[in-house]
Order: C-alpha cells, then sequence, then structure tokens
C-alpha cells in the first residue's frame, strides 16, 4: 500500500495484444506490472485495453477490439491489418471521450499506447496524462506532441538513449526505468545451458545465439513468441535441432524458472533496443547476460553486477565474455546472490512505481482531486 495519497489512474495499453500471460512482449509485461503494482499499492486502476487483457472492463467502452487478421495473412508484430484504422482507433476515440465526459472521475492517465491519438486529444480530456515512451522516435506521435505543446502530455522515456532519440524529435522527457517484480523472477541455482529469450523476430536475432552456443558446445534453449513467421520459418527453423529447441511462449513463472536454471543468458538484438527488458529479468534470477552494446542496453550493463555488452555482431567476443561470467559462477559461489541484489537494487518494481507515483504527484501539483479517493460509478 503507498503512504500517499489513494489516486484514480487510468492506464492506457497499446492496441496490438491483449494484456494478460504469457506476455506478447516486454512492452505488454511492463503495462501488465504497472497495472498490477498500483493496485497492490492502493490506487484504483481502470484499464483500457484490447478484448482478453486481464484488467479490461468486458463490456464497457475501454475494451477496445481485437485485431482481425485477414486469411491470407499471418499476424506479425511489424504491421497492422486494414482493420486497425476502422475498429481499433475509432474505438480507443470512444474511449477517450468517455474519460473527456466525466472528467472529475478520475486523476491522472498512464499511457502506453503506441498510437498518437491519446498524446493528440490530451488537452480535451480534463485529466493529466503522462505517456511513457518505450519506442524509437514515431513520427505521428512526435507530431502530436509538438502540436498541443505544454498543454498535452508529460513525457517520460524508459532510458537515457530512449530520451535523447525523442529529444531530437522536439519531445522532452524524464528518464524512468522499468522496474521487474523479484516475486516473479525469483533466484535460480543455474544450470549448464544457455537460454535466449524475447520475441522470435528478425530484430532481436536469434539465430546469433545458436553461433554463440555451438562456439561453447553448450546447449541453447530458446523461449518466446513468434512475431515474424517468415523469420522464424527461413532463418530459425533450420537451426533447431538436439542442442538448440525453441520452447515455444511460456508463462511468467515457466520463463522465470527456465532462465533461473540457466548458466547464461544471451541477448542478441539487431536494432537500438530502447530498453532491453530481457536483461534485468534475467539478472534478477541471478543469471548473468551478455549482450550486443546497442540502444538502452549498455545503459543496463554499466551498474550492474553480471552483465557485460559487446559490438553490436561480434560472436567471437560474445562467446568469450558468456564463457568467463559462467567460469565466474562456477568458481565464486556467492556470484549468482551478487547479480541479483545489484538487479534488486536498481530495477526494483516497486521502486519503479514508486518513483511513478512521484511523477503523478508532481503533475496534479495543487489539484484539488489529488488524494480525494472518492471512487463513483461509471457505466458506458
Amino acid at each position: 500500500m503507498t503512504a500517499g495519497p489513494r489516486l484514480r489512474v487510468i492506464v492506457i495499453a497499446p492496441l496490438r495484444f491483449p494484456i494478460r500471460r504469457p506476455h506478447a512482449g516486454g512492452l505488454e509485461s511492463a503495462v501488465w506490472s504497472e497495472v498490477t503494482a498500483l493496485r497492490a499499492r492502493g490506487h484504483e486502476v481502470t484499464f483500457i485495453g484490447v478484448r482478453g487483457s486481464d484488467f479490461v472492463e468486458r463490456g464497457s467502452v475501454f475494451e477496445l477490439p481485437e485485431l482481425r487478421w485477414p486469411r491470407w495473412s499471418s499476424p506479425d508484430d511489424e504491421r497492422y491489418p486494414p482493420g486497425h484504422l476502422t475498429r481499433s482507433v475509432p474505438a480507443l476515440r470512444r474511449a477517450l471521450e468517455a474519460i473527456a465526459a466525466r472528467p472529475g472521475r478520475y486523476d491522472v492517465v498512464s499511457n502506453h499506447c503506441l498510437d498518437a491519438l491519446p498524446v493528440e486529444l490530451a488537452p480535451e480530456l480534463g485529466v493529466p496524462m503522462i505517456t511513457t515512451l518505450h519506442t524509437p522516435v514515431d513520427e505521428a506521435v512526435a507530431a502530436a506532441a509538438n502540436r498541443v505543446g505544454s498543454d498535452g502530455s508529460r513525457f517520460l522515456a524508459v532510458s537515457e538513449f530512449t530520451k535523447r532519440t525523442w529529444a531530437t524529435a522536439g519531445v522532452e522527457s524524464e528518464v524512468l526505468l522499468n522496474g521487474i517484480d523479484p516475486d516473479a523472477w525469483r533466484a535460480g541455482r543455474g544450470g549448464d545451458d544457455l537460454v535466449w529469450f524475447g520475441r522470435v523476430v528478425a530484430e532481436k536475432a536469434p539465430h546469433l545465439a545458436v553461433d554463440v552456443a555451438r562456439r561453447l558446445g553448450r546447449r541453447l534453449v530458446i523461449a518466446g513468441r513468434v512475431g515474424d513467421p517468415v523469420y522464424a520459418e527461413r532463418v530459425l527453423s533450420p537451426l533447431l535441432g538436439r542442442d538448440v529447441r525453441h520452447v515455444g511462449p511460456l508463462d511468467p513463472t515457466r520463463l522465470a524458472t527456465l532462465v533461473g536454471r540457466s548458466a547464461a543468458a544471451v541477448s542478441t538484438p539487431a536494432w537500438a533496443e530502447p530498453f532491453g527488458l530481457v536483461a534485468p529479468e534475467a539478472l534478477m534470477t541471478g543469471t548473468p547476460v551478455v549482450s550486443f552494446a546497442v540502444g538502452g542496453v549498455p545503459e543496463i550493463a554499466q551498474a550492474s553486477v553480471g552483465m557485460q555488452v559487446v559490438a553490436p555482431g561480434d560472436l567471437a567476443a560474445m562467446a568469450d565474455r558468456v564463457d568467463g561470467l559462467i567460469r565466474q559462477s562456477e568458481l565464486d559461489r556467492g556470484f549468482r546472490a551478487s547479480i541479483r541484489a545489484s538487479a534488486l537494487a536498481r530495477f526494483s518494481l516497486d521502486a519503479r512505481v514508486g518513483r511513478l507515483e512521484e511523477h503523478f504527484a508532481a503533475l496534479l501539483g495543487d489539484s484539488p482531486v489529488l488524494g480525494s479517493g472518492r471512487v463513483d460509478e461509471f457505466s458506458s
């Protein structure tokens, strides 16, 4: 329970996937964790998200339609189906209009949607908004932010790297790192195999982890949802065998157990990761991590125990660093405990949400609704 006032928070989720476990990706995991933590700290959270999400009220104006893919098209993470603009975005607009119709019902909006509409309509809602920037610069969102100016949303960025890239588009923000629930990502005892986990897409490049594992003569377990069916079929699948398994998406408990019983985690982003949730999740279990030094990833490694980075694409260096961290784990019985302790200090979900509450309080200032604790009935 938070020591501060009880707030009535609207959380707006991305439009692509339901927010539920197993999570479709790191963004969905981060949003799910925020809602769960805010509620645990005593806040009332109303959720705007895709049908099938854990927190959305069924049949309400805040339940958004699922994406419908044509039969001839496989779902992927790079595109939206044709119905997105005619179904999803109009439904989001109706949800935002419902907020504007009763602005006294809510205290603050926490926006994680990747569409520009919430930022564009922020001045009309009558409820202050904080938008978290999870991605590289989106031109539509940046344009909306620049149009509405100081009357619109305030912004948080998940890393210094993300803050800098959005600043080049005229969007200023403050850094608030993602948080990891230590109760969900418990300490593990380690093991012999390597692990790679995340979305199976070209930009995450799990096929490079296969190369690293085979250089070291270790088995590799790949866990994650296929977000790019063409990449998975043409690039990753031919590499699978007795020493490399793809176990698909796992619920958080099974995934944390897998990572915790691994010798090391390998992260191979082939793009500028805005944050890279995989690394702190693995570190929370005590499992060491080696990653390519791209985007916001070096910030995670900078003050973390048990994480090292190498130049993008340098597989020989990655294999060498992985081998070194495994040897250190074998020689130092306290190494994994030190890794987890460092992750707890930097990436605790509770600490992250505590700082989010501080941002809410700063945004609300002397607003008369702050801490009113009033809960009105709402019907769509």
